[in-house]
């Protein structure tokens, strides 16, 4: 059991601070529950969603020869599985706006939205697998190798995306699309893809963001935006009025060895860093957000308070390298996009 302080600011204030007792979540892992054939190994894994029915979809950077950076190919396969974890098809194939996609989310009506931040383009699928909307521009062939502007020359605009990460929805059907790579800002569009708002620029002020990497949104119709680099998530209404924060303060195990950096890390960081995210469909719905480093998940109540965590660091079942999708739509499920291991761990929660 660990202690930690949780930052939880309910407007532009001073941060109150807590004392709070969080405990270990116990859970099990299912191993080896995807079923495919040997010549289908997975790479990268960066997304993972599940529909009304329990398919699974799994968003792939396989890297195979054929397969390579978007200015060579599309690095990019969208592989649904069902319910028992067979394999059934893979969706998108050739899509003009599929090159290096960063998330996938299935709506309320079972239409896959795929987020493409090589492409700059947020695509939907119906149910059956054709394109029924795109929002954003994939740059013209003819470009060549694309230089993406940094963050700081980064000049948003419109509905025109400069690395989009992830996607959600209000409860009137509105679509919310964080632009995090190049630009740092939240956007908003009408249920038909027309450009309403869009919020934000780079920085660490308050309504500033240093990546948006993740975004959901609860049944009242607060958003919550995983502010990576800044390592906070920061909460909006759907006018991009600033709510709250909710900081991961969990303190670091001391014998913690991070799977790419030195040892003995910098622990006078207080906070780390939100990668991915999901909300349940519970009531009361409760956050599932995931770091980097000490590679944890963390359930999160939608006031902020931690109320657990469970896993760490590692490249065995029920260890993480870097989490970078989450889905919690099953109750005491989580499916993990385990990026850098390769493969989707499915836990079971006690």
């Amino acid at each position: 059991m660990f202690v930690i302080r949780l930052v939880f600011i309910v407007c532009i204030s001073t941060p109150v601070w807590a004392q709070q007792s969080v405990p270990e979540i116990p859970f099990e892992t299912v191993p080896n529950f995807l079923k495919y054939s040997p010549d289908m190994n997975l790479g990268e894994i960066l997304g993972v969603a599940v529909n009304s029915q329990g398919n699974i979809v799994v968003l792939n950077h396989p890297g195979s020869a054929n397969l390579g950076p978007i200015w060579s190919n599309s690095t990019t396969q969208l592989l649904e599985f069902d319910k028992a974890g067979r394999f059934l098809r893979e969706i998108g194939k050739g899509v003009y706006g599929i090159a290096y996609s960063h998330q996938v989310r299935f709506d309320q009506y079972d239409n896959l939205w795929v987020v493409d931040k090589g492409a700059n383009s947020v695509m939907q699928f119906d149910p059956q697998g054709y394109v029924l909307m795109n929002i954003g521009r994939r740059e013209e062939g003819y470009h060549g190798d694309v230089e993406l502007a940094s963050q700081a020359e980064a000049r948003a605009f419109g509905g025109y995306f400069g690395g989009p990460t992830d996607v959600a929805w209000d409860s009137d059907n509105n679509i919310y699309v964080s632009d995090g790579y190049v630009n740092s800002r939240m956007t908003k569009f009408d249920p038909d893809g027309n450009f309403l708002m869009d919020w934000g620029s780079f920085g660490t002020d308050i309504g500033q963001f240093d990546l948006p990497h993740a975004l959901q949104i609860d049944r009242n119709d607060n958003i919550y935006v995983a502010d990576r680099d800044n390592r906070r998530i920061q909460v909006f209404d759907t006018d991009g009025n600033y709510q709250r924060m909710i900081v991961l303060d969990v303190p670091y195990p001391p014998d913690y060895q991070p799977p790419f950096s030195a040892k003995n890390p910098d622990r006078a960081i207080r906070e780390t860093q939100p990668w991915a995210m999901c909300i349940t469909n519970t009531t009361p719905q409760y956050l599932f957000v995931a770091d980097n480093e000490p590679g944890r998940i963390y359930k999160i109540s939608t006031d902020g308070t931690i109320l657990g965590w469970l896993g760490k660091s590692g490249r065995r079942d029920g260890q993480f390298n870097w989490v970078h999708g989450l889905d919690c739509s099953q109750e005491d499920v989580l499916y993990v996009a385990d990026m850098n291991n390769w493969r989707v761990q499915k836990l079971l929660l006690k």
